[in-house]
């Protein structure tokens, strides 16, 4: 599924978490993905259809989903269902689609009910979906994680495929390389409880460091409690929250800080925000939460600690690691090229096992003419 001029146009429908936009400023780590994968399809020369709430920015073919309004809750969450429902019905009616990638948490609600090939990439802690993907009875039907990590946490499933690495356009983002002269330390992110941001507040404090927190309060009611309750009383003029940082943003301050702070209370299945951070040629401090220990080596691209009095005195200890360590690792290991030249290979393999096995349906002991 690469640039041959030999090879066959695909059509890939992706689909993204009903409530949220996709494009290059996107919050989620899920739509990040789904954006690079989409500007990856096109430039192969395929056609790229991606169904995300209004005003997302893509570079194939946007069917927009309507964006809602007020705060989110049940309702509001089975009503984007409903929606995104509708919608891929109407996708499958209008395009030949060749296979559909699903990328959000609920897309057991909406999956097609045809035999259109169908991946589903699990952004999230295996735990946070319903058992019963795992052993869903569908023809056609793949799952696969981001991280090896995160693989040995699902249950044992025949659907599954072999993870899938994040990765990350290295080369937009740079150093200014001045790693021991950079004041302020940063946490990036969606405000919510699991993201543990009071814990880097709070160790910022001890090591008696600026600190910027960035990110989107998202309108769930628990989202809304926790930076009210935990955030605000934890600001001050050395301690600030500035809210959602686009993309050009994002890169400054990454470039500039010190060190990223990632105090994640939930099993991280991996983090883009880490890719990042390294890109820039900033160390990064984390938890030991899940996936991170494959991104962060400790001592050489960040530590990796237990608490916050440890991510304190990491703060200080980052001045001593080398900005270029932390680029070189990056190119070397969280290329975006790579992340998306396996998922298209894996496209196709889905896409050419399900043209085959239709093959011997209708024309049956003649499938061997056509393996791979």
């Amino acid at each position: 599924m690469g640039q041959d001029s030999n090879a066959i146009s695909r059509t890939v429908l992706s689909v993204a978490y009903p409530l949220t936009d996709v494009g290059p400023d996107a919050v989620g780590g899920s739509e990040q993905v789904l954006t690079q994968l989409d500007r990856a399809l096109i430039k192969a020369g395929h056609r790229s259809i991606v169904i995300a709430a209004e005003g997302s920015k893509v570079t194939g073919t946007l069917i927009p989903a309507a964006k809602a309004k007020g705060k989110l809750n049940d309702k509001v969450r089975r009503w984007g269902q409903q929606i995104h429902r509708q919608l891929i019905g109407e996708a499958l009616s209008k395009y030949r689609i060749d296979l559909v990638h699903m990328h959000s948490l609920d897309f057991h609600q909406y999956i097609p009910g045809t035999d259109v090939p169908v991946l589903a990439t699990l952004h999230l802690p295996p735990d946070w979906y319903p058992n019963s993907i795992f052993k869903l009875k569908r023809r056609h039907f793949y799952m696969n994680c981001v991280s090896a990590t995160q693989q040995r946490r699902c249950p044992a499933s025949s659907l599954m495929l072999p993870p899938v690495p994040n990765g990350i356009d290295v080369n937009s983002f740079h150093s200014n390389g001045l790693n021991g002269q950079r004041r302020y330390v940063l946490a990036m992110g969606r405000i919510c409880p699991e993201k543990g941001f009071h814990l880097a507040l709070d160790a910022a404090r001890q090591a008696q460091r600026q600190c910027i927190l960035a990110g989107q309060v998202f309108p769930y009611e628990t989202h809304l409690k926790y930076y009210e309750s935990e955030i605000v009383p934890r600001l001050d003029s050395r301690r600030r929250f500035i809210g959602p940082a686009k993309l050009g943003t994002k890169k400054k301050l990454l470039s500039h800080a010190r060190c990223l702070l990632i105090p994640s209370t939930v099993a991280e299945t991996s983090s883009l925000v880490a890719m990042e951070s390294l890109a820039s040629g900033t160390p990064v401090v984390a938890f030991r939460s899940g996936a991170l220990p494959e991104v962060i080596e400790h001592g050489r691209t960040g530590f990796l600690v237990s608490d916050v009095k440890e991510m304190a005195d990491a703060i200080d200890a980052v001045g001593e690691l080398s900005p270029e360590e932390c680029r070189d690792a990056a190119r070397t290991r969280f290329s975006a090229q790579m992340m998306t030249a396996r998922y298209l290979e894996t496209y196709e393999r889905i896409i050419e096992k399900a043209e085959v096995e239709e093959w011997d349906r209708v024309r049956p002991g003649t499938s061997w003419l056509f393996a791979w």
